[in-house]
């Protein structure tokens, strides 16, 4: 079984008139101001998945600052798992510095909805605020024993569009806060699993980190798989497309030119994933 970790569907009220969204969301600006910037439904996802022989994906919306605008995005995502309950996994999405992204987060739960994310902190990085502002949700996605999935990146390199100001030791203190949470990385968690490496206190707060491959081919070279699987754990990695951004099958060639075991890829694609999402 091949599970996307990893995707982005809209509604047509936000695919068809964009830029109406754009004077109150500056990070949807950022990141979708471009023509290039695709917005997809559920059902090109679905054609996409069955074109990539992709058995299932977990699917979320944007972290709109404005609860209408998540209410009615995660609403999309609830319908959409509703219609598809074969092939989509959805997960609550907002902007964590909301108010209400606590009863939000109950009420996705509770409506079907195994998870949060992406969660992100596109302006911030993920500061001390940040971390006090998330607490309701970790503690409710504990609770009930659901994965968060929080938007990371690499802290130096090339800038592009949705790149956040996010620092390692940023990362490490959202890991530490919030021990008991299983928590995913996207984007390779911006390379801390480099520091499993440490002899002391690194490697048993990582325990329950999570890295997806999200942008990877954007990112990185190939040869990160391998250097994951040495210091994570191959059980540690989720494949995760960020489609629209990129198509699996882009994915598929790096990993097959990794070097990885067979057993390894079988994991990435879908094991690790099941396994977290008690499917």
């Amino acid at each position: 079984m091949i599970i996307d970790f990893h995707t982005h569907i809209f509604p047509a009220r936000v695919s068809e008139k964009r830029e109406s969204f754009f004077s109150k969301e500056t990070a949807f600006k950022i990141l979708y101001d471009s023509p290039k910037s695709k917005l997809v439904d559920a059902e090109t996802l679905i054609e996409v998945m069955d074109e990539s022989r992709v058995d299932k994906s977990v699917i979320f919306g944007f972290p709109w600052k404005n609860d209408e605008f998540f209410r009615m995005h995660n609403d999309y995502i609830i319908e959409s798992v509703l219609k598809y309950p074969d092939r989509f996994i959805g997960f609550a999405c907002f902007d964590p510095f909301n108010a209400k992204a606590g009863n939000e987060t109950a009420r996705c739960t509770e409506a079907g909805l195994k998870g949060a994310g992406e969660l992100a902190f596109y302006q911030s990085g993920i500061d001390e605020e940040s971390l006090q502002r998330l607490t309701p949700v970790m503690e409710i996605c504990s609770e009930k024993d659901l994965p968060v999935l929080i938007h990371t990146n690499e802290p130096i390199g090339h800038n592009y569009p949705g790149k956040t100001p996010n620092t390692l030791i940023q990362i490490y203190n959202l890991i530490k806060r919030f021990p008991d949470n299983k928590i995913v990385l996207a984007h390779w968690g911006g390379g801390i699993f480099f520091f499993n490496l440490l002899k002391k206190e690194v490697k048993e707060n990582l325990k329950n980190v999570y890295f997806d491959t999200a942008a990877s081919p954007f990112l990185f070279d190939p040869e990160i798989y391998g250097y994951a699987k040495a210091l994570a754990g191959a059980d540690r990695i989720l494949f995760g497309s960020d489609y629209p951004l990129l198509k699996p099958e882009r994915y598929f060639e790096e990993i097959k030119s990794a070097g990885l075991e067979n057993e390894d890829i079988e994991k990435i694609l879908g094991i690790n994933a099941a396994t977290l999402l008690n499917l």
